[in-house]
């Protein structure tokens, strides 16, 4: 059973940083593309940044030059560096995967909250 675990999540202040982690558990061969996501109260569950296995990054455009992706492949760990974080990136983020364990599956994470005070 593979299992991915978020953590970091918590409130900041507007300008502030803070660093989500999403750790993949299990009986794992291989995992392709990360990604976090993001829902809003109210709002449609957005992409925000992906890393290939191979390390090539995407970012949501409202994130370009705060957010860092980054990927850990011996920790089958994947992370989310956000700086100067704005009230509009209030949200819940989730990890997702792609992974081959026993099954070929897409995995995702149970969110962890982002709150940012302005």
């Amino acid at each position: 059973q593979v299992q991915l675990v978020e953590s970091g999540g918590g409130l900041v202040q507007a300008g502030g940083s803070l660093r989500l982690s999403c750790a993949a558990s299990g009986i794992i061969f291989s995992i392709n593309g990360m990604r976090w996501y993001r829902q809003a109260p109210g709002k449609q569950r957005e992409l925000v940044a992906t890393i290939r296995s191979g390390g090539i990054t995407n970012y949501r455009d409202s994130v370009k030059g705060r957010f860092t992706i980054s990927r850990d492949n011996a920790k089958n760990t994947v992370y989310l560096q956000m700086n100067s974080l704005k009230p509009e990136d209030t949200a819940v983020y989730y990890c997702n995967a792609y992974i081959r364990g026993v099954e070929a599956l897409d995995y995702w994470g149970q969110g962890t909250q982002v709150t940012v005070s302005s």
